[in-house]
This record gives structure tokens, C-alpha cells and sequence, in this order.
């Protein structure tokens, strides 16, 4: 059953002209962050260091559009309650929905790499960081998205939704910020501002951007997704109990 709602989102997300929108956004604004705002081409080095610094501000507003409807529209449109009459449970229903949205996120990040491209023509890059940084953004859209569903669970309002997401995954941003743990040293010991860095997904990042697989991001990563996606079946589970 979670194929068949995987296949039905993902057919919602290619038969919309918005979702293609969002692609060409995606690919319009990395490129410019990338080459223009990053000075690219003034650096005179063959990799793609900038362009996965500016993934996690990217993704914290690129995923919370696309996915702020996962479940605000159902409860808009009041088809939550025919899809929770079908022989499916409710979690079911949520990985489908997830695993779509998460794929096809996969494919839009994966559109920018003629920059691989590029870059290779220009030098010779470490591939193997570039694909760990790669791998990384898919764990941090995959983040992302998980708190977006778990937010778009709670209200049929998608502009909500959307704020919400935004607000919790920049406070997930912020507290690795350097410039904010640098503020919190004038209060807090280095042991307590080094425990509230590691719930940050940046510090997690950092990690897949140098090119080093660490378990320890790994399961950040899907512990946040776990998490969420449990709290979102609850909340899912009280609108099919209600």
C-alpha cells in the first residue's frame, strides 16, 4: 500500500506545472547563489564548497513549499477522511506521502549536477566529496520534509503550514550558526553550547560537505526524520480517531 500512495503523490508532483516551477526556481537561484553571489569563477578552485553552503537556506524554504500541502490540503479539501477509510493504515499513508515528496526532492537537487559537470571541465575536483555533499543534501531535505509533514499535519492551512515548517528548521539552522554559538559563549559553558550545536543540522552537514560519512550525522539525520514521522502518525491517528 505504500507503493500505491507513492505512486499516486508522485503523479500529483509530475502532472503539476507547479512542481516544475519549483524546479526551475531551484536550479535559477543555486546557480546564481553559486556562481554570481559566490564568486565562483573569482575563487579559482575546481569544487562545489559554495554551492552546498547555501543548500541548508535553500532547502529550509524550497522544502517547506513543496510539502506544506501533504496534509493541509487533504484537510482543506476534506479528502483525509476518504483516505483514511481505505484499507491502509495511517503511517502507511504518511511513508507514501513522504517517500514521494523525498524523491522527488532527490530529483530536483539532482538537476543542478551539470555544476559536477562544470566543474570537472574547469579542474580537477575531489568527486568523492562531491558526492558525500550530495549525499547530504538528500539527508537534509529528507529532515526538512519530515517536519514539514508533521506541520502540515496540524492545520488545513497550508500558509501555516509553511510558516511553521520555516520557523522550526531555521531553529535547527541557527543553534549550529557560528555567529549564534559565538553569542551563546558570553553566557554558557563550551560543553553546554557544544551539546545545543550537535541538534543542529548544520554541525551535521558540515560533515557530508567535507566529505567524511560519519555514522554519528547518519543517524541524526534519520533519528529527526524517525521522530517527526512517529509524532506526525500520532497526530494522523487522532484525526482518524476524531
Amino acid at each position: 500500500m505504500i507503493q500505491i500512495i507513492t505512486k499516486r503523490e508522485l503523479s500529483v508532483y509530475l502532472g503539476s506545472p507547479v512542481a516544475y516551477v519549483f524546479l526551475i526556481a531551484f536550479l535559477l537561484l543555486s546557480g546564481i547563489l553559486t556562481f554570481t553571489l559566490g564568486n565562483f569563477f573569482e575563487r579559482n578552485e575546481a569544487s562545489l564548497g559554495i554551492f552546498f553552503n547555501w543548500m541548508p537556506w535553500l532547502l529550509l524554504f524550497l522544502v517547506p513549499a513543496i510539502g506544506m500541502r501533504l496534509w493541509s490540503e487533504e484537510k482543506r479539501l476534506g479528502t483525509i477522511e476518504f483516505l483514511l477509510t481505505l484499507p491502509i493504515t495511517p503511517l502507511q499513508a504518511i511513508l507514501g506521502k513522504f517517500i514521494a515528496s523525498w524523491i522527488f526532492l532527490i530529483v530536483v537537487i539532482l538537476g543542478s549536477f551539470p555544476m559536477v559537470i562544470t566543474v570537472n571541465l574547469l579542474g580537477s575536483p575531489d568527486n568523492g566529496v562531491i558526492l558525500a555533499g550530495y549525499i547530504g543534501c538528500f539527508f537534509l531535505a529528507g529532515t526538512y520534509l519530515a517536519i514539514v509533514c508533521l506541520a502540515s499535519a496540524l492545520t488545513k492551512n497550508q500558509v501555516i503550514a509553511f510558516i511553521v515548517s520555516v520557523m522550526v528548521c531555521l531553529l535547527l539552522n541557527l543553534i549550529g550558526f557560528s555567529p549564534i554559538t559565538d553569542l551563546l559563549s558570553r553566557w554558557l559553558s563550551p560543553p553546554m553550547i557544544e551539546g545545543i550545536a550537535n541538534f543542529s543540522v548544520l554541525s551535521h552537514f558540515d560533515g557530508f560537505q567535507r566529505g567524511i560519512l560519519d555514522s554519528r550525522d547518519v543517524i541524526y539525520f534519520v533519528s529527526v526524520i524517525a521522530c517527526s514521522l512517529y509524532i506526525n502518525n500520532l497526530v494522523i491517528k487522532n484525526t482518524r480517531a476524531g
